[in-house]
């Protein structure tokens, strides 16, 4: 129990008031005085007030009041007749009483006959009064009932309850009469002379006499109608017009009565009604305080100053409310002196008893009072100074019920007065519900304490209101973080099933962060950028407070509130740095711009005051230091003290209490000076005359305390010892005797500590609790407010880590239902929250539901992971719940995508998965399949259901006894088919993950942002390439990887509108993946190309940069996107050349679909060379020719409309390759040779118009700018190089084994040198030079090599004449293109050299037919007439006459002579 100083407030009252005892019954009359005739219970105190308590406690929840009480006021009838009934019963009740009292026995028999005369008289004179009101009941009135004056009915029976001769009966009757008179109004407070009528009542009842009452029973039920008619009178109409010391004296007549019913003599019911009556009475009276006035400025200070608060000018207002609630916490600080002690002393049982009491009255008042308390200020300073301090101090040290009652009671502090108890509400967490909930006074009491935890996070706003007023605040304690630590630790699973204080502590746990996910919810995420918080500059935080007016400019309350937390944080690892080393701790303050640089005096002092955590040693080294920078602060440290009005031991326990004091003596002079100057400067009571007296008194406490308090010190200083130390200090006077001898007897019964750095449990002494209250009016009021979204996202990352790891631990212990539900709840709150910005806390959370599924477990065999899914709960709730987080919130998922794909596969291995899950659309799929005419459930009725029992493993399992408590959250579907059906054990496993909606991960992936789409990509990617994957045979390894590839497609289909963006990281990753160890390219390249295709497929056929109406388009060239899938493919196919041949079928469907339908939409050369590359490759298979060369024949006829400049080469390079096929038909063959030949069509026309065709925009990428002479430069030479492509084609065409082939291919080849020099195709003489270079000569110079080749065989003259007729034919194609060319290849500079090479290429021709065995041949028929051809063309055109200095005639001449001799005469006469 605290001393008679362990609160300010109940001393200053005790010692106030001339009444005050420690005894019982004069513990009620500081209240009021009891008047001289006021009821006088006997010494002896009843004993059973303890369960009378409980009672009351328990009619505490009976806010109305009773029945017997209660007016039923129907419709207003006749007042005629009503004021006749009036009278009816007056006179019903004056007959009673009169008969009670003539049936009296004769009791002045013992009496001399002139004072039995005497008393007789006064007994007559009651008669009388009586029988007068009889006579006047049925006269005519001015007026009702209602508008006479109160006591001329009211007398006769009030004289009755104050007279001594009547019996008790009487007394009884005349009680109940007046009782019935109140309860049917018959007077109000507008009744004339109503205020001396209720005053009146109030008098007779105190001034009843009840010691002259001999019988017990006649004692008790007397009793029972006085607090039956006190009740009555409060409750009254007319009970606001009794005085402000009227309540007072019925409280204290109540309270009276309450006392003596404790005693022996009181019945059960006598207890039990006057505790009852003692609640009513206060219900009554603090029920009118919200409509009192509030005081106009300060607290009313004044005798009359609550008068003044009154409405009306009339009836009691706040003051008796004061005086009531200052009795109510007297009784508290005084319960120890109110239990009856063995002589008979005392009103209660047991100090629990007193406890009970009171503070069942004071959570009436409080209730009742609500937010109108914090209008008056005295009864709020009542509370801020006494009640608070009272609670705190009996939480710790009393019982459960106690405890809980302590608890309810500041709970209706919190919600009516918390923007005025800011202090006193954190102290009472930190040292109450803190404190006792870790275990402190044992698990009854941590029981209680963490059931009113709970009952505060069920609060609305309680968690952001904490976290705003208390964590944000860099002076005070992290309440907020601390509660959820504390319900994580409380929660936390042991071994063994979980107790009652888990379970309690893991309800408040989850209901903490399912507040915190309920308003964390917006609609739009806002980026990562919006969380960000810069604290770049200097500003001192510690006392900084929001002004509206000056932060509407730059930052927002939100942004304040967040910044300040955030500079908290790092004052909390500096105050780490600074224990380590403060030079450390100083950089890093410097660093995070939490002091200046150079650094002030002032911030360096906040920081040391203020911030938790810091090695008092070192504080208290630091401050005693002698430079100039540590003198300063020291100054600015004290000066955060407020020691005004505190005596000195107060002040300097207050101030040692932040550091420990250094152990040098100068320094601890210093740090004394700064105190005692300090002190000196704020005295109030001037006891010093000097600073210096003040210093040399400091000093000798401290040597004081030591000298008492030290084990080691054997002789300890006396009292006088220590006052004669102190004389003449004070300017050479003394202190006053008085001041020393309490500040000896206050260090000698409670020393002074010096704190050290470890962190010991500080009690709430009244020292502190005075400096607390102190404070309290400083500091800046509780902030009410609502969460916002980035405050409630802030609070979650305050209890992030334990909050996930608790729920974790308790889903893998726990084995009922109840709290797998309730667990998976949470976790599903949990990521409601992480999914704005706390990607690492989504990614713990679905790693630890991975865990739970017991799909990833490493040593449990497909059969035993199947055994464990189908019969146990915990793996499918975890299962239904990772899906679902992932389905709901994936735009936040990073990492854990990939236990998600682990969890998936495996799935997929043990035939789980539905089909629907790779089709497209999805979970749609899912929805489309259900049966016509089921009825939907509601979307926020409960969702997946999960069963409660199960039979034995390898039974036939029923569902029926599945129950759903399951959050909306879990049910995606909300028109699932019901899980309550009777299946087999696979088609309930299958019916839980079709509720999953796998699918919808996929399909509806466009909503995912880059980051999250990345790594479920990655994922895909890295899974279907083997990493983390056990294959137990290839068809598996086969299927998991084509399923890899078929959710990739799903993902890519979805993303095509950002294909260009979310492609390329994945595309890095296929060079990872095969340089992984194990890696396969068969099976992963294998799926992947026939995946590609159909991704580009849809990404051609799609329209360009069409993104959904729901998302945000992107303004990415479509080119970009279709390089990407032609450069994957590319990848995949060289990774295995051999997949062309294993999956040519699905590749040759994509491609001729591409090309058949889609062909206008393939935008880049890349494209288009894969396109016709692969289209070629698989063209060779039988099974997939047709298709592959329709396709081609198709693109290359009507024109070629989806032939360009751009994909010319590639056309003809396909073209080529179905030409020269051995399995092409002759006709297919030759039908593509023409097309091929044909094509010199498309390059005039496109000369012609500049190369503007159609394919011309799509990839056109050079400068706009270049000159026109660069263009026909750039025009010439394209043309020149397309059509060398098609020659060369048509060249490497002649050299098929084929011969019919080979002499179409040179005879088209002839075709499109006349279709180019028909059509004005100017090569120039550089390019017709090159057509000759790269395409006849070589076309000659092969088919001679392959003529000597095959002649040199053994029996193969058959083949050596077929290749001679092709050369024939290429020899006769030469000289025919010669002539054709003649004029410009006349004008190339080289043209001798040329000339030269024709000549060589008729020599070997000729030579080529006399190898071959064929004698005089076709050749040698052939070359003389193509030369003469020749020569008499170029003599015809200028180009070969005699001309000095010109060898060309000369070299023909010899050249003519050995070639062909026959045509020398004719070609050159002599």
């Amino acid at each position: 129990m605290p001393s008679r100083r362990a609160s300010p407030r109940g001393e200053r009252w005790l010692q106030s008031s001339p009444h005050s005892s420690h005894s019982p019954t004069n513990l009620a009359r500081p209240i009021h005085p009891r008047p001289d005739r006021s009821i006088r219970p006997p010494p002896n105190s009843g004993h059973r007030a303890a369960a009378m308590a409980r009672t009351a406690a328990s009619d505490d929840d009976d806010d109305g009041p009773p029945p017997a009480y209660t007016v039923q006021r129907g419709p207003r009838r006749d007042p005629r007749l009503k004021d006749l009934g009036i009278s009816c019963m007056l006179n019903t009740e004056v007959a009673a009483l009169l008969a009670v009292i003539r049936r009296r026995p004769d009791p002045y028999s013992y009496l001399p006959p002139a004072v039995a005369a005497a008393e007789e008289a006064t007994f007559a004179g009651l008669i009388q009064s009586l029988k007068s009101l009889r006579a006047l009941l049925f006269q005519p009135r001015l007026g009702a009932w209602r508008c006479s004056d109160p006591s001329t009915y009211l007398s006769p029976f009030l004289d009755v309850v104050q007279s001594e001769e009547v019996p008790p009966a009487a007394t009884g009757v005349a009680l109940s009469s007046v009782l019935k008179i109140l309860r049917i109004d018959v007077f109000d407070e507008c009744s004339p002379g109503a205020r001396d009528a209720i005053h009146a009542i109030l008098t007779a009842l105190t001034n009843c006499r009840i010691e002259r009452i001999a019988d017990a029973g006649a004692e008790e039920a007397v009793l029972l109608r006085v607090l039956q008619v006190l009740a009555a009178l409060l409750r009254a109409r007319a009970a606001p017009l009794l005085s402000d010391s009227a309540v007072c004296t019925a409280v204290n007549t109540c309270f009276q009565i309450v006392q003596h019913a404790a005693s022996s003599r009181g019945s059960e019911l006598l207890q039990r009604t006057a505790r009852h009556c003692m609640h009513e009475i206060l219900q009554a009276v603090f029920a009118r305080l919200p409509d009192i006035r509030a005081p106009p400025d300060g607290d009313g200070a004044g005798a009359d100053g609550d008068d003044a608060a009154l409405g009306s000018g009339a009836g009691f207002g706040a003051r008796c409310m004061v005086d009531v609630f200052n009795f109510l916490c007297s009784l508290l600080l005084n319960a120890t002196d109110m239990v009856m002690s063995p002589d008979g002393q005392g009103a209660f049982t047991s100090e629990e008893d007193v406890m009970l009491f009171s503070l069942v009255l004071v959570n009436t008042a409080v209730e009742l009072g609500g937010e109108a308390i914090g209008k008056h200020p005295k009864l709020l300073r009542l509370i801020q100074d006494d009640l608070f301090y009272h609670l705190i101090h009996y939480a710790t040290e009393s019982s459960a019920l106690v405890l809980s009652m302590i608890c309810s009671t500041a709970l209706n502090l919190y919600h009516f007065l918390r923007r005025f108890l800011k202090l006193q509400l954190e102290a009472f967490f930190m040292f109450v519900l803190l404190r006792v909930g870790g275990g402190a006074g044992g698990p009854q009491l941590q029981e209680v304490a963490i059931e009113g935890l709970i009952s505060f996070c069920r609060q609305p706003t309680f968690v952001i209101e904490m976290y705003v007023n208390y964590d944000c605040d860099p002076l005070l304690h992290n309440v907020f973080e601390e509660v959820g630590k504390l319900l994580c630790k409380a929660a936390f699973p042991t071994s063994g099933p979980m107790s009652t204080v888990q379970l309690q502590a893991f309800e408040g746990l989850v209901n903490m962060i399912t507040t915190i996910a309920d308003n964390i919810e917006v609609d739009r995420a806002p980026d990562h950028s919006a969380y960000a918080i810069d604290v770049s500059e200097y500003r001192l935080f510690w006392t900084d407070r929001w002004d509206a007016a000056a932060g509407a400019g730059h930052e927002t309350w939100v942004d304040f509130v967040r910044r300040r937390k955030l500079r908290k944080k790092k004052v909390a690892i500096a105050a780490n740095h600074y224990n380590r080393d403060h030079k450390k701790g100083m950089e890093f303050l410097k660093l995070c711009h939490l002091v200046p640089t150079p650094p002030d005096a002032r911030s360096v002092a906040y920081f040391l005051r203020y911030s938790p955590g810091l090695d008092k040693v070192k504080i208290g080294e630091y401050l005693g230091d002698p430079d100039e920078l540590n003198l300063r602060v020291l100054k600015e440290f004290t000066e955060t003290f407020d020691f005004t009005g505190a005596i000195l031991d107060t002040a300097l326990r207050t101030y040692l209490e932040t550091f420990r004091l250094p152990g040098e003596s100068q320094k601890i002079q210093r740090v004394l000076e700064a105190f005692s100057e300090r002190f000196y400067e704020q005295q109030t009571a001037g006891v010093f005359a000097t600073k210096d007296a003040a210093f040399i008194l400091c000093y000798s406490v401290i040597m004081l305390n030591t000298d008492l308090h030290n084990p080691q010190v054997k002789k300890k200083m006396t009292e006088e010892d220590f006052i004669r130390n102190n004389r003449a200090i004070n300017d050479k006077k003394d202190l006053p005797r008085e001041y020393l001898s309490e500040l000896f007897h206050s260090i000698a019964t409670n020393a002074i500590t010096m704190f050290s750095s470890s962190a010991a449990a500080v009690e709430m002494t009244p020292s502190r609790w005075a400096d607390l209250v102190k404070r309290s009016r400083a500091l800046e009021p509780f902030t009410t407010c609502d969460f916002r979204h980035k405050l409630s996202r802030e609070v979650f990352i305050a209890v992030s880590g334990p909050a996930v790891a608790t729920l974790a631990a308790i889903f893998d212990c726990a084995d009922d239902e109840e709290t797998l539900n309730q667990c998976v709840e949470g976790l599903v709150s949990v990521a409601r929250i992480a999914r704005y910005g706390l990607e690492d806390v989504l990614d713990e959370l679905l790693c630890c539901l991975c865990k739970f599924t017991t799909l990833l477990n490493p040593y449990a065999t497909t059969e035993e992971t199947l055994f464990t899914f189908s019969n146990e709960l915990k793996p499918r709730m975890a299962t239904l719940a990772l899906f679902t987080i992932a389905n709901r919130f994936g735009e936040s998922v990073r990492g854990a995508w990939k236990n998600v794909v682990d969890c998936l596969l495996k799935l997929k291995r043990l035939k789980l998965l539905p089909q629907s899950v790779i089709e497209p659309g999805g979970g749609a799929g899912e929805r489309a399949s259900e049966r016509p005419g089921h009825r939907h459930r509601a979307s926020d009725a409960a969702g997946v259901i999960f069963p409660s029992s199960h039979r034995g493993a390898g039974t036939s399992r029923h569902v029926s006894g599945m129950i759903g408590r399951f959050s909306q959250f879990l049910s995606l579907d909300s028109g699932g088919e019901s899980l309550l059906a009777v299946g087999s054990e696979f088609e309930n496993n299958l019916k839980i993950i079709q509720q999953c909606q796998v699918g919808s991960i996929f399909t509806e992936s466009a909503k995912l942002p880059d980051e999250a789409l990345h790594n479920l990509g990655r994922a895909l990617i890295f899974a279907a390439g083997g990493k983390g994957q056990k294959f137990s045979t290839p068809i598996e390894e086969e299927d998991t990887v084509g399923f890899c590839w078929d959710l990739l497609l799903l993902v890519a289909t979805a993303n095509l509108h950002r294909f260009a963006t979310f492609w390329p990281p994945l595309h890095e990753c296929f060079n990872a993946v095969s340089q992984l160890p194990l890696f396969s390219p068969c099976p992963f390249a294998e799926k992947a190309i026939v995946a590609l295709f159909k991704v580009a497929v849809r990404l051609i056929a799609a329209a360009p940069a069409q993104a959904p109406a729901s998302l945000p388009p992107r303004a990415v060239d479509p080119r970009v996107a279709e390089e990407l899938v032609f450069k994957s493919i590319n990848l995949m196919w060289k990774l295995d050349k051999e997949i062309l041949d294993t999956c040519c079928e699905g590749i040759s469907d994509c491609i001729v679909k591409l090309i058949g339908d889609h062909a206008g939409g393939v935008q880049t050369p890349l494209g288009w060379k894969t396109l016709l590359h692969l289209l070629t490759v698989t063209g060779r298979h039988p099974e997939t020719f047709d298709q592959s060369v329709a396709a081609m024949v198709r693109l290359m006829s009507d024109g070629g409309p989806h032939v360009s400049r751009f994909n010319y080469a590639a056309v003809i390079e396909a073209a080529f390759g179905f030409a020269a096929l051995k399995i092409s038909p002759l006709e297919i063959s030759t039908k593509i040779l023409e097309l091929m030949a044909d094509s010199v069509n498309w390059l005039i026309q496109w000369h012609k118009s500049g190369y503007s065709d159609p394919g011309s925009m799509g990839f056109s990428g050079g400068p706009s700018s270049a000159s026109a002479a660069e263009d026909a430069m750039r025009m010439g030479n394209l043309a020149t190089s397309m059509f060398i492509k098609l020659a060369e084609a048509l060249r490497k065409t002649s050299l098929v084994r084929r011969e019919e082939i080979r002499n179409q291919a040179v005879a088209e080849l002839g075709r499109a040198f006349a279709f180019a020099a028909a059509g004005d195709l100017d090569f120039g003489p550089a390019g017709c030079l090159a057509c000759f270079n790269l395409v006849i000569f070589a076309m000659v110079d092969d088919l001679h090599e392959k003529t000597l080749e095959y002649s040199r065989r053994d029996g193969a003259e058959r083949e050596t004449r077929s290749m001679e007729g092709t050369l024939v034919a290429a020899a006769e194609m030469l000289a025919d293109v010669f002539v054709l060319l003649l004029p410009t290849l006349a004008q190339a500079p080289g043209f001798r050299t040329f000339w030269l090479g024709v000549l060589r290429r008729m020599d070997t021709c000729m030579k080529c037919d006399l190898a071959a065995g064929g004698g005089a041949g076709v050749m040698q028929e052939l070359v003389p007439r193509a030369l003469k051809r020749m020569i008499l063309e170029m003599k015809e055109k200028g180009v070969l006459v005699p001309r000095d200095g010109d060898e060309l005639w000369e070299i023909t001449h010899i050249q003519i002579q050995w070639i062909a001799p026959t045509v020398k005469d004719e070609l050159f006469p002599e």
